[in-house]
């Protein structure tokens, strides 16, 4: 099932997240605004999974793909601030672009079903 798939990704790029901000030095607001939508988007896809209705189900995804690209915007931020390196990052925003791809695809499929 693709939500299950999802939750296995979001919750691995939200690791790797975590794992990278703990390597940033300086800049501890930046760092922690990546990390809160970088984790955020695994979240909101948990709690989506027991969301009362489909309605719910369809917010929840929405605030999960906003979180993606919130946590898109950080990492290329801190890719021309050169504060990540861009080989490194590149990893990390096609693994946000995979979410990205799943929640729109998962948003859609759940919409047009609710109809």
């Amino acid at each position: 099932m693709k939500e299950n798939k999802l939750v296995e990704i979001s919750m691995d790029f939200a690791v790797k997240i975590i794992k990278m901000c703990e390597t940033i030095r300086g800049h501890y607001s930046l760092a922690n605004q990546l990390e809160r939508s970088g984790t955020s988007i695994g979240a909101n896809i948990h709690e989506a999974n027991y969301a009362h209705g489909k309605n719910d189900f369809v917010a929840k995804l929405q605030i999960a793909l906003k979180e993606c690209y919130e946590t898109e915007y950080w990492i290329e931020l801190f890719v021309k601030s050169e504060i990540l390196d861009r080989e490194n990052a590149k990893k990390l925003y096609n693994q946000c672009g995979t979410i990205r791809k799943i929640l729109i695809s998962s948003i859609n499929t759940a919409k047009k079903n609710n109809n």
